[in-house]
């Protein structure tokens, strides 16, 4: 039996609990930044309030570490939420416990309610029993419809599903899982995997699992230094994990063996400090003088990627190439992010935060086949093909 979608599952007249992704950035005036995680979440609270439920909506914000921060409390996103719905939407005192439970009960059906912060409990990040029996016993129904959340094994997305009859995943986590499941089983040839980021020890697994799907892996990024030093070229003063050579040693290997190519930036944008109006120059070639860190890809790179982006019919796309908030160093980035956006018969997915941002950045997001929610579960579902909140989902036979 697969997992249920919440269009399947009994709502009228039901206390739903759904697991939502509200950990926004909020401004100094203490006012969601940014309201995408939000209005991506709203099809399924919409549809559960339709169908008669009473919502409770249970996210984290920031890192609070089990301590009650004010400054990161969930009442900008329930005011913000009030404004989206158009309906009252009410913010309990807390995420558990008899207060919480007084003011539920009281509740008319169609209510909605943003309970409060999860990790003001640390409870929660460490899956406690306890606290995942209490928050199930507030509601009929369980519907998990927060993908960026879903690789982590916490009580509000693993302990306290095991509580529920009815349950099931919002249409967020299901278009999510599509998605992604398409660049798993089929996908379309050629297959280009583009990768950035600092670290390379953070895309390790996702490039192993790619070998054996991807036709060409584009690195750029920070994380590409330390592929360059593995095959001994020189790369200045530019970040570089050297624990990690060895294992960048052996990935290019496989990925020889496999007959993927890995595609290294062949020159880059250098500078000798990282700071506004600091001098930037191109490298000629690939090595990077001793006195300069890498900042961007070069010109030569960003034609050489745009080539090998041009006939793809599958792109997975998750990193920027260089330091893209900071200009002239975005140039890489916006230049790779053109190229994917241009393709009109290729089914593009990109991933992370950075590289949402990038694309937003560059008034391009619109133009991709789907941009995930979540970069950790991303990464996550594309190296192991699932996530410990869909497993804790899936039917036992």
């Amino acid at each position: 039996m697969e997992i249920k979608t919440i269009d399947q599952l009994p709502l009228a007249q039901k206390r739903v609990l759904i697991r939502v992704d509200f950990n926004v950035p909020l401004t100094p005036e203490h006012r969601v930044g940014d309201a995408t995680r939000i209005r991506e979440a709203l099809p399924t609270i919409q549809h559960a309030l339709d169908q008669g439920a009473t919502v409770l909506l249970a996210s984290h914000l920031g890192r609070p570490r089990g301590e009650v921060k004010p400054t990161l409390s969930l009442k900008p996103v329930a005011g913000l939420l009030r404004e989206l719905l158009g309906c009252p939407v009410s913010l309990a005192p807390d995420c558990v416990g008899p207060m919480v439970e007084r003011q539920i009960d009281q509740l008319p059906a169609g209510s909605v309610v943003v309970l409060e912060n999860l990790r003001f409990h640390s409870e929660e990040e460490a899956n406690d029993p306890a606290f995942s029996r209490a928050l199930a016993d507030l509601a009929d129904v369980y519907v998990n419809d927060a993908f960026g959340s879903s690789h982590r094994s916490h009580a509000s997305v693993v302990g306290v599903v095991q509580h529920f009859e009815h349950k099931g995943v919002g249409f967020l986590v299901r278009k999510e899982v599509d998605a992604l499941s398409s660049l798993l089983s089929a996908p379309d040839h050629p297959f280009v995997a583009i990768l950035g980021g600092a670290k390379v020890s953070d895309k390790i697994g996702l490039i192993h699992s790619l070998l054996s799907r991807a036709d060409d892996i584009i690195i750029g990024g920070a994380m590409a230094y330390t592929l360059l030093r593995a095959q001994g070229v020189r790369t200045g003063r530019s970040l570089v994990e050297p624990e990690k050579i060895d294992e960048a040693k052996n990935l290019l290997q496989e990925a020889r063996k496999r007959g993927v190519t890995i595609h290294l930036p062949q020159d880059h944008v250098v500078t000798a400090e990282l700071t506004a109006g600091a001098t930037a120059t191109a490298t000629v070639g690939a090595a990077i003088p001793d006195t300069q860190l890498g900042v961007d890809i070069g010109p030569h790179s960003i034609s050489a990627f745009q080539a090998v982006v041009q006939p793809a019919r599958t792109i997975l796309w998750n990193g920027p190439m260089g330091v893209f908030e900071m200009s002239p160093y975005d140039r890489g980035t916006r230049s790779i992010a053109e190229a994917v956006a241009s393709l009109s018969s290729c089914f593009s997915v990109a991933g992370g935060g950075d590289t949402v941002a990038a694309l937003s950045q560059a008034n391009l997001a619109d133009r991709i086949g789907h941009i995930s929610t979540g970069g950790g579960a991303s990464l996550t579902f594309l190296e192991s093909g699932d996530l410990s909140g869909l497993a804790a989902l899936r039917p036992e036979d």
